[in-house]
Order: C-alpha cells, then structure tokens, then sequence
C-alpha cells in the first residue's frame, strides 16, 4: 500500500500546489503571479514531489504517466489501476481543501473557473477543440519522451526530477493560454467536481488526449532509444 499512498499525496502536493498558485496567487492584487508563476509552480511540485516520492512509488502523480510508463515497459499492468485511483483521489482532496481555503476570503462570490482545464468559451485564449487536443496529445508526449529519456539508466543518476520539473514547468509556458494545461486527468478531474463552469462535460478530452500523447511518447522513446 505505500506506493499508492505515495502516489495519493504526491498527486495531492501538485494539485494543491500548481492549482493552488492559479486560483489563489495568479492575480492576488498588484503581486500576482502570472502564468509563469503559476508554471514555475507546477514543475516545482512535480520536482520536490519526485525527490520525495520517487523512491517508493515512481513518482507519476499523473494518470497518463501511468499508462505511459506501462507501455513502455518501465511499470507494472497490476498497479495501473490502482494507481490511478489513488491519483485522482489524492487529485480531489487537493481541489476540496482549495475549496475549502477559497471561501474563506472576504466577499467570497464562487469558486468561479477554479483552475480548470478546458476549451471554446472554457479555454484562457478562446482555443477551440481542435487546438486542444493537438498541444495536449503533443506536449504530454513529450513529457513522457523526457521522463522515460532522464529515468533511463543510461542516463545521469539523481537529475530525473529536476528534468522532469522544468519539462512541466516549461509545458505549461506554452499551453495556459490554450487549455489551461492539463497534461495530466487527474488534476483536470479533480478540481472539475467544485467549479461553477461546464468543466466536467469538456473533461473527456482531459482524459483522452494526454493518454494518447503518453502512449505516443512511449512508443517514440522506446523507438529511438534502442541500443
């Protein structure tokens, strides 16, 4: 059970973390983050997640991760699913205590967008369909490229996380304005459940397009990386 516990709280810590800073700090008065705090905050989650973590359970926090290291052969089919589970619990107990702090603030009128995910009218820039899927299924297939390139053990021992972080740090660079950055269904999943938005009828695509991308940066890295 440690290794889903692992996986629980380290999906938690990037939640709470990368969607903590986009409802709470992205445009706190006059000190507001931005969308490169926000990005810098997510791939720093995902670093300290995987020093902490890492050793136990892998350190995925990401569904897509999951089904992405499956088929590349670095993970095993009978923890699948019990990993995803645990992440998107862990995802949805770090979107209920945000839920929980945001109301909190004076004059507090709704959870609003609550860092969700999504496109059309949900999308930061308007992007439509289209557009969303594509940066989603490219850019989580190169996440997986690079997590599959740093955990190699041809690679430097010790430097996985600090690849992995600022991978993440630099997707979400590129894609807020398009999605919001997904790359990940449970963190779209979880703070789904407490917007006051139409985010759970576009979380098929949340689902579906970083799994994809996983599978096809997989199959990529395990193409060019043959001895």
């Amino acid at each position: 059970m440690n290794k889903y516990i692992a996986e629980l709280i380290g999906t938690f810590w990037l939640v709470f973390g990368g969607c903590g800073s986009a409802v709470l700090a992205a445009a706190f008065p006059e000190l507001g983050i931005g969308f490169a705090g926000v990005a810098l905050a997510f791939g720093l989650t995902v670093l300290t997640g995987a020093y902490a973590f890492g050793h136990i359970s892998g350190g995925h926090f990401n569904p897509a991760v999951s089904v992405g290291l499956w088929v590349g052969g670095r993970f095993d089919s009978k923890d699948l699913i019990p990993y995803i589970i645990a992440q998107v619990i862990g995802a949805t107990i770090a979107a209920f205590v945000l839920y929980l702090i945001v109301q909190g603030q004076a004059g507090f009128s709704g959870t609003g967008g609550f860092a969700t995910n999504g496109y059309g009218d949900l999308s930061p820039g308007k992007y439509n369909l289209t557009s969303a899927l594509i940066i989603e299924v490219v850019l989580t297939a190169v996440f997986l490229i690079v997590i599959m390139g740093s955990t190699d053990k041809r690679a430097p021992a010790g430097f996985a996380p600090i690849a992995i972080g600022l991978a993440l740090t630099l997707i979400h660079l590129i894609s807020i304005p398009v999605t919001n950055t997904s790359v990940n269904p449970a963190r779209s999943t979880g703070v789904a459940f407490f917007a006051e938005t139409a985010a759970l009828g576009q979380l098929w695509l949340f689902w579906v397009a970083p799994i994809v991308g996983a599978i096809i940066g997989a199959l990529i890295y395990k193409g060019v990386s043959k001895e």
